[in-house]
């Protein structure tokens, strides 16, 4: 279903009213989205299938809620089988989980802390143990937390972000890499922070960097393979990190800072990752698709 979100595209004689989301906080990381309010739009009506992943088999990491859940949602609707992967969101991942199942798509959920290195052999073996074959592999997770100064960054802090947020990439790759085939794609999930900053998210934008240098290095590495590593850069998009982040004012404000006025919805971000799973991105490699509503950037 397409819920209703009063919020969305409405406009005021010829000038789009900024979106605003009414003000909130959850005090947990990374979040649930069954908290939000409004709700993330997960799903395109309007979504046209070419049935350009069918058979295929990928691994989609914070497919529970956000971009990975809209990432899932367009995968099934493509003919993949998800593996969803996630933490302790155990509600949100049911809920997703269930849309795959009326969808006529199937699921595989697998919660693990995948700062855990062998939780990755895991999620690699259980899926081999369902679906036979792994074709596609989406690092979508991560955390971040407001600081003011970097003086505020604990040490803790610090090893917990670069442990979710690129770790475990490399630790995930290279569980999966073993049965991964010619053809093949890796995307990873960057950030508009890895080229404009934020004062505020020292650590994440420092490891969203290291996921596009990371991308680009693991594509020149994987490409006698013919195995494709890309990534994909959002911008401000209404996701549970949100509220679980930031304070209540700047929720409200979030994402009309933009040209677009508003946040961005996850299901306009999946079409980038469906491009980059397909064989219609066959010569693509080492690259970065920019999602951010013209929000300018230097690559």
């Amino acid at each position: 279903m397409y819920p209703e979100y009063p919020y969305y595209g409405q406009k005021k004689e010829t000038k789009t009213v900024p979106i605003a989301f009414p003000p909130q906080h959850q005090n947990r990381m990374p979040g649930f989205e069954y908290e939000m309010n409004p709700r993330p739009i997960s799903e395109n009506p309007n979504y046209k299938s070419g049935n350009r992943l069918k058979d295929k088999v990928a691994i989609i990491t914070g497919g529970d809620s956000g971009i990975g859940r809209a990432v899932a949602y367009s995968f099934v609707k493509e003919g993949a089988k998800v593996v969803i992967v996630y933490l302790n969101e155990h509600r949100d991942a049911m809920e997703t989980a269930n849309r795959i199942k009326e969808l006529g798509g199937e699921c595989l959920l697998i919660a693990a802390d995948l700062t855990e290195e062998n939780n990755s052999i895991l999620v690699a073996k259980q899926t081999m143990q369902r679906f036979g074959k792994i074709d596609i592999l989406i690092n979508n997770h991560a955390v971040q937390y407001v600081q003011k100064s970097i003086l505020d960054i604990t040490k803790e802090q610090l090893e917990h972000t670069f442990k979710t947020n690129i770790f475990s990439f490399f630790y995930l790759i290279k569980a999966v890499l073993p049965y991964l085939k010619e053809g093949s794609s890796i995307i990873n999930t960057a950030s508009i922070t890895a080229y404009s900053g934020f004062k505020e998210l020292l650590d994440y934008s420092s490891t969203k960097g290291a996921i596009i240098s990371f991308t680009r290095s693991l594509s020149l590495s994987l490409v006698n393979k013919r195995i494709r590593v890309n990534a994909v850069a959002p911008g401000s998009f209404w996701t549970p990190l949100i509220p679980a982040s930031f304070s209540e004012k700047k929720v409200m404000t979030f994402g009309t800072d933009s040209p677009y006025k508003r946040a961005g919805q996850p299901f306009e971000l999946a079409p980038a990752y469906v491009y980059l799973a397909s064989d219609d991105s066959g010569f693509t490699t080492g690259e970065v698709i920019h999602v951010n509503g013209g929000q300018m950037v230097t690559t």
